[in-house]
């Protein structure tokens, strides 16, 4: 149950408080200029995503041997690639994967990690101590190590790819959610529910995970950038999406070979990943910053 909630939980005076709860945030995510300027990013990639087939100027895979390695120019406002493919069709087309991988990714890591962090918070105990010893296991490989080998072990696909970045994504989410509930779970309404008589299951569900909701959003706003960066460095190993289906790591991984060539090929991924991972991180800084109770 909410701090702002508990004084009144039934009466339509908490909806009030909660609802100016919401405003003050709003408020401060949009005094925070770069977390405006992220979400803007973010929403721009979100919606070319989207769109991509109504957006798309070419057949991401069609190929135009008369066409290969052309310049930006009015008829291909990207340049082409090696084999005459329209690079901004292949940069739309990419952004589904990049995105789609970044979003599967962190809903797989809170699907597994924050139910063993909950768990592991409240329960404590051995239960507590068998599962972080597990997540000690896993921290200690680094995440883009481990999510090589998860990949590679898996098979190359952009289906194997997600798995792979959430299971190495998981620990981040177990130890943050435990350390929450930990904090939590010795508040004095936490301690009046157990008083009263509640069930485990019903103090955990419904008066400490409401309250370690925030840290996840904020975690998984910035995760999900980290996700788009493994996701392109894996798709760059040929271990991510597979040609001739278009992605940013593996529009890197052909462009190596033509830099002096083709500069453009390398440009435009790589300004796309820099961008879309930029507003990622301003955004979760601001959510970050909204959701601080000490801030005003």
């Amino acid at each position: 149950m909410a701090v702002d909630a508990i004084l009144d939980p039934a009466a339509p005076a908490g909806v009030v408080v909660e609802q100016s709860r919401g405003k003050r945030i709003w408020r401060r995510l949009l005094r925070r200029r770069s977390a405006v300027a992220g979400a803007v990013f973010v929403a721009f990639f979100v919606a070319v995503a989207v769109l991509a087939p109504l957006v798309s100027p070419y057949d991401p895979a069609k190929a135009d041997w008369l066409q290969v390695r052309k310049p930006p120019s009015m008829a291909h406002w990207m340049g082409t690639d090696e084999i005459g493919r329209d690079v901004m069709a292949r940069m739309i087309w990419g952004a589904r994967a990049s995105l789609l991988a970044g979003v599967v990714s962190v809903t797989i890591a809170l699907m597994i990690g924050v139910p063993v962090g909950l768990l592991s918070g409240y329960c404590r105990g051995w239960i507590d101590h068998v599962l972080q010893r597990i997540t000690d296991a896993l921290l200690a490989c680094p995440f883009l190590i481990l999510a090589i080998a998860l990949a590679a072990f898996l098979g190359p696909s952009l289906t194997n790819a997600m798995i792979a970045i959430g299971i190495s994504t998981v620990p981040i989410f177990v130890r943050l959610t435990r350390g929450q509930v930990l904090a939590v779970a010795v508040e004095d309404y936490v301690e009046a529910a157990r008083a009263i008589g509640n069930p485990h299951w019903r103090i955990a569900l419904r008066h400490v995970f409401p309250n370690v909701v925030p840290p996840l959003l904020v975690q998984a706003t910035l995760s999900i950038a980290a996700a788009i960066l493994a996701e392109a460095s894996l798709s760059f190993l040929g271990l991510g999406q597979q040609p001739p289906a278009p992605s940013w790591g593996s529009m890197l991984n052909t462009a190596k070979n033509f830099l002096a060539q083709a500069p453009w090929m390398a440009i435009w991924p790589g300004m796309a990943i820099c961008a879309v991972v930029l507003g990622f991180n301003l955004f979760g800084d601001g959510l970050r910053d909204a959701l601080d109770p000490k801030e005003t």
